[in-house]
């Protein structure tokens, strides 16, 4: 029992203790979790006070209870307290470091008070430093010590739009705000580096009154308050465009640009929207949004009144809550700003009227060649392109850029219109910016004159342009000569993708970042007149048809840039069905009264007045439209000049652009393969016949092989072209022989080839050749004689073989009677003899060069076949269907013009090739009767 009652007792103490225990924590928690609720009770009305302000909380009805409670009421001493200690020190110095701040970072009309430069036009450039601030007004902090002044100022251009809230009892001030800030920016800048649109959905003819002058200059346009969506519509274009043909070089914005480069080629378009506090319609506010999340990186400002409006960009608000009174983001919720009040009425009329006859003669002033010119010549890289301003429009430069985006540009204009003028003014700009390392052209100019003749050296004028690698004129006949450059411009471009696969990239840009030390220009290549090349349904249409779309289409990636210059682009039958071609060409320049350049609906240029150009980055379309006054860059005084500065600036070792002139004869002894030909050569001598229309200016060559086929044979009726093609024939192969070491034989056949004939002799001599001549009477005697010393050369081992014998024959076909006849007692005739000598000849080293008056008489002369003796031939007065015998069966379309042949090489062509004939050598015209 008494254990039990033991027991017990310890039970219930226990339990006790463990009560005890209990109650202890829980009291101890109740306290913990009062003191917490103190605490947060603090803090939250602590954030009460710090958002509504310790004014707010001491007069609210809403805060009466808690300011009451003696828990909290340290909290608003606290806030009291620290308010005072803060505003204690707004004395003295902190205005005056304000004041400092704005007059820093808002120069001149941007941060003085308006009697100082109201009655000034602004003289800065777009391209000078953009104040960071503009003042609006001034500011009071409410509980400073002293209620002393600082300028209020705002962000604007290129960094943040502005926000007005207004009442019915400060319109008037929000309305004069708007007109005080924008006058300080026209004011600032030069007349045309800002434009200003308003739009009032209250008033028929908008708000800013004071300002209306400004439509006279265009510097400010009201707009119908039915037609938002046209305006907001013409924004967003703006911004597009900017995107797509301004901001190709992966700059973010013009600001960027700007500060990259150093010019900025758009104006400022600032848009003022007054609303009534009402939403806008769900399309219009969303575009309205759209426009000022992306418009400042284009150049585009909003100022917006009283339209709601939430933004993911940089925004300052200002609030008028009576008259010129109320609140602004930049000086927070303790300051009151009081808005700068408006300038008087005939002031603001006087200062606007400045600026309108400012930009008024701006906009009339006629621009000069040497405006388009940078300050420091050759200071700028091509690698993300080219650019250069073209002229001028309402004071501003307009540019013209080539590069990824506009690669290639396509310029219309009728005669007279100023094509030529306008080219000039493209490539001065582009040649003073850019040196012969960043930039080389090809210019082609296929209308009868010398357009581009002026960038070789000339006979008055030694200088040439440094960039010109080739200059073609007068080549309205040679379309042949287009053709090369196309096919030289394949070539180029095959060359530098190559170079961009083993360096692994896939543009020039690229390249050139990958490969520093390699030479990479970008290529500018000109043909104007480009129609010409595509007049006939031929073969040379086709094929420069082909090699156009494949440049236009691939060069843009490696630097290759075509300028295409016309009178009329819709006559050029060979693109019709093919307008992928003319898609490439997205950069179009229309010259007054162009037709089909631009898109079918943009007919802006039949109202150009004359040196004026629409130029468009965007295919032709209206709203890229950019209108320019063009400055006369081809009268003396202005590219010639700047040529000559140029040329003197080049580097020693450039070498002069290679001039093909339509008009000029080639000489032989001027003729680069033929100088590099000397004695000694292993290879078989190389028959230099004429120039080949390309690139290069190569001759048109064939070998004389020992082998069978090797002679060649002139075909045509004038004795001055085969005396040509004969004679250039003759002394290259003499100069590649020592004297002595070879034997010429000259047979005149007719009397108007004796005076040739007895001129290359006389050459032939004097380089120390043995050389004969033979008339018609010998020449029978002559071939029998060659005839049987190549059959007893045939048939033994011995006599002299290695002397080279080359015979010259003029008129071969005059002595095809003669040679009928047989001798008596003999059953070879002297044809035989020359099929003799064609056939065995050149294996033994005897070859032939003859002359044949037609097609006809040369198939007479291998009655029975034997074309194939033939190897290569020129033809000149003979029609195309007359040759398909002589070129493998092909058909050729030719047609005979003067001084040009057809060359057609068996051994080494798949189809003939135009040359041109050597005119003389040593003075001496070989192919003329008389000196």
């Amino acid at each position: 029992m008494e254990r039990r009652h033991e027991r017990r007792r310890r039970i219930e103490q226990a339990f006790g203790e463990f009560r005890t225990a209990v109650a202890t924590s829980l009291t101890a928690a109740a306290t913990e979790r009062a003191r917490a609720a103190m605490r947060h009770a603090r803090e939250v009305f602590e954030l009460w006070v710090r958002q509504e302000g310790v004014d707010t909380v001491r007069t609210d009805p809403r805060f009466a209870a808690a300011r009451d409670n003696p828990v909290l009421a340290p909290v608003l001493r606290r806030a009291l307290a620290d308010r005072e200690r803060a505003f204690a020190g707004w004395t003295g110095h902190a205005p005056v470091e304000l004041a400092e701040l704005v007059a820093r970072s808002a120069p001149g009309a941007a941060g003085q008070p308006w009697e100082s430069w109201l009655a000034q036009v602004g003289r800065a450039e777009a391209t000078a430093p953009v104040p960071q601030l503009w003042r609006v007004g001034t500011a009071v902090v409410d509980h400073a010590p002293t209620r002393e002044e600082f300028p209020l100022a705002v962000p604007f251009l290129d960094a943040a739009h502005l926000y007005v809230s207004t009442n019915h009892n400060s319109r008037v001030a929000a309305e004069g705000l708007i007109e005080g800030l924008l006058l300080r920016v026209l004011s600032y800048f030069q007349p045309g580096c800002v434009q200003v649109h308003v739009w009032d959905v209250g008033q028929l003819t908008g708000a800013l009154p004071g300002l209306y002058p400004l439509t006279r200059s265009g510097l400010l346009t009201v707009h119908d308050p039915t037609q938002l969506n046209v305006l907001l519509d013409d924004l967003a274009e703006h911004i597009r465009r900017i995107h797509t043909s301004v901001l190709v070089d992966g700059h973010p914005s013009l600001r960027a640009l700007q500060a990259a480069t150093g010019r900025r080629t758009e104006p400022w378009r600032i848009a003022v929207l007054f609303g009534n506090h009402e939403r806008l319609k769900d399309d219009a506010q969303q575009k309205l949004q759209r426009i000022a999340r992306n418009g400042l990186d284009c150049g585009i400002q909003l100022i917006i009144v009283d339209i709601p409006i939430t933004v993911n960009s940089p925004l300052e608000t200002i609030e008028l809550a009576e008259g010129n009174r109320g609140r602004s983001t930049m000086t927070g919720p303790h300051a009151t700003v009081y808005i700068d009040p408006p300038a008087p009425r005939e002031r603001t009329s006087r200062a606007v009227g400045l600026i309108t006859e400012d930009a008024i003669q701006r906009r009339s002033r006629v621009c000069a060649f040497t405006d388009l010119l940078p300050g420091e010549r050759w200071n700028a890289r091509s690698t993300t392109g080219l650019q250069t301003p073209i002229g001028y429009y309402d004071g501003q430069q307009v540019w013209l850029t080539l590069g990824d985006a506009s690669p290639h540009v396509l310029v219309g204009g009728p005669s007279g219109s100023g094509k030529t003028n306008f080219l000039y003014a493209m490539l001065g700009g582009l040649a003073a910016r850019y040196s012969p390392d960043e930039l080389e052209l090809y210019l082609l100019d296929f209308k009868e004159g010398v357009s581009f003749a002026q960038f070789t050296p000339g006979r008055k004028d030694p200088s040439w342009l440094p960039h010109a690698r080739l200059v073609g004129v007068n080549v309205n006949t040679d379309r042949e000569f287009g053709l090369a450059l196309l096919r030289f411009l394949t070539h180029e471009m095959r060359r530098r993708a190559d170079a961009a696969k083993q360096h692994e990239v896939t543009k020039l840009e690229e390249l050139r970042a990958e490969d520093p030390t390699g030479r990479w220009p970008r290529i500018v290549a000109v043909i104007d007149e480009f129609q010409y090349l595509f007049a006939e349904r031929d073969g040379v249409t086709s094929r420069a048809v082909a090699l156009l779309e494949d440049v236009a289409r691939r060069g843009r990636s490696q630097g290759i840039h075509l300028v295409l210059s016309s009178q009329d682009v819709s006559s050029i039958e060979a693109f019709w069905g093919k307008p992928a071609i003319f898609e490439q060409f997205i950069l179009r320049v229309a010259l007054p009264k162009a037709r089909r350049v631009l898109a079918d609906n943009n007919e802006v240029a039949m109202e150009l007045p004359r040196r004026h150009a629409v130029v468009n980055h965007e295919s032709g379309v209206r709203l890229g439209n950019q209108v320019a006054r063009i400055p006369d860059a081809t009268r003396r005084g202005t590219f010639d000049v700047l040529q000559a500065e140029l040329w003197r600036a080049r580097h020693p070792g450039l070498a002069e652009p290679r001039l093909f002139d339509g008009s000029h004869v080639p000489h032989l002894a001027e003729l680069a393969d033929f100088r590099a030909l000397e004695p000694g050569r292993r290879q078989a001598p190389v028959v230099l016949l004429g120039q080949v229309i390309d690139v290069a200016g190569s001759a048109a060559r064939t070998t004389l092989a020992r082998s069978p086929g090797r002679n060649v044979a002139t075909l045509g009726s004038a004795v001055r072209d085969a005396g040509r093609v004969l004679a250039s024939a003759a002394l290259s192969l003499a100069r590649q022989h020592s004297p002595g070491d070879a034997l010429f034989t000259i047979a005149c056949l007719v009397d108007d080839a004796l005076g040739p004939g007895q001129r290359l002799q006389r050459e032939l001599k004097e380089s120390g050749h043995d050389a004969d001549l033979v008339d018609l009477d010998g020449i029978r005697g002559f071939l029998d004689e060659i005839s049987e010393r190549l059959t007893a050369r045939l048939s033994s081992s011995g006599g002299d073989r290695d002397r080279p014998h080359y015979l010259v024959l003029y008129a071969v076909d005059a002595a095809q009677s003669l040679l009928e006849k047989k001798e008596p007692g003999s059953l070879k005739s002297g044809v035989d003899s020359l099929r003799q000598v064609l056939r065995h000849g050149p294996e033994l080293g005897t070859h032939t060069v003859g002359w044949w008056r037609g097609v006809q008489r040369l198939k007479s002369t291998f009655s029975l076949g034997g074309l194939d003796d033939i190897g290569a031939w020129v033809a000149f007065d003979v029609h195309g269907t007359e040759l398909t015998a002589l070129a493998a069966g092909q058909l050729i379309g030719w047609s005979p013009r003067p001084g040009r042949g057809l060359f057609f090489d068996r051994f080494a062509h798949t189809r003939p090739e135009v040359v041109i004939p050597f005119g003389a050598g040593n003075g001496v015209e070989w192919g003329e009767e008389d000196l």
